[in-house]
């Protein structure tokens, strides 16, 4: 399996899953409707684990920010860069393209609900502030690419290799649960652009805007996190 494959494969498994919890939440007429934050972040996680088994062959980075950080630490060539973040937001288009088609009752019953339709496809903030939104994203990115880059050290990695994708799984639902009630954690801009794109273009009953004034933030929140991560890691 080429590295594009398996990155491809890796955040389709990743955005299927994750944002299949969120319109089984958030949704009308779902077996999970209503059923909370805890199982959101639950299925996030362990969507994290299953993205990182099928996307093994390429590293499993399934996040620019992961890919971003890895190159400016010097541990992944910058030469790779594109070709790994073109799959990862493609992977995470397809994820989306796939909840829509499976979900499509439940969101034609949900017209009145436009913000929950697009919910399962992007992040959006609890309180709409762009300076404290966009710190949210840089920390919890920091948190998650500071931590990651722990795990691949030398006193760490024997251990930790044993237990697989686990510890990264973990990790995303620490941060959910601590530090994503604010924008709801994106922390990956492949895994709130490529849906949100999906968002814009399939036809939903009801559908609203797909908030692309938003959109920057989970952009560009997840970068600068990663690559200040990456800096102090490499200050260390």
């Amino acid at each position: 399996m080429s590295p594009f494959t398996s990155e491809f494969l890796g955040t389709t498994t990743l955005v299927l899953l994750g944002d299949g919890v969120v319109a089984n939440v958030v949704l009308n007429k779902t077996k999970g409707q209503n059923s909370g934050w805890i199982v959101i972040t639950a299925a996030w996680a362990f969507a994290v684990f299953c993205g990182v088994i099928v996307a093994q062959p390429s590293g499993a980075h399934l996040n620019p920010a992961v890919t971003l950080s890895l190159a400016v630490a010097g541990k992944f060539a910058w030469a790779n860069v594109f070709s790994y973040i073109a799959a990862q937001i493609l992977g995470a288009m397809c994820g989306a393209l796939t909840v829509w088609i499976m979900y499509k009752p439940h969101f034609d019953a949900s017209a009145d609900n436009p913000g929950g339709q697009l919910a399962v496809f992007a992040t959006g903030p609890a309180i709409l502030n762009y300076p404290a939104n966009l710190l949210s994203e840089i920390i919890g990115t920091f948190v998650l690419i500071f931590v990651i880059l722990f795990f691949g050290t030398d006193k760490n990695v024997a251990g930790l290799a044993a237990l697989g994708p686990l510890p990264v799984a973990i990790l995303v639902f620490a941060i959910g649960l601590s530090l994503g009630g604010t924008t709801g954690y994106a922390i990956n801009p492949a895994r709130d652009l490529g849906p949100r794109i999906i968002h814009a273009i399939v036809p939903i009953k009801g559908k609203g805007t797909s908030d692309w004034s938003y959109a920057w933030v989970p952009i560009l929140g997840p970068v600068i996190g990663a690559v200040l991560a990456a800096v102090v890691f490499n200050l260390l």
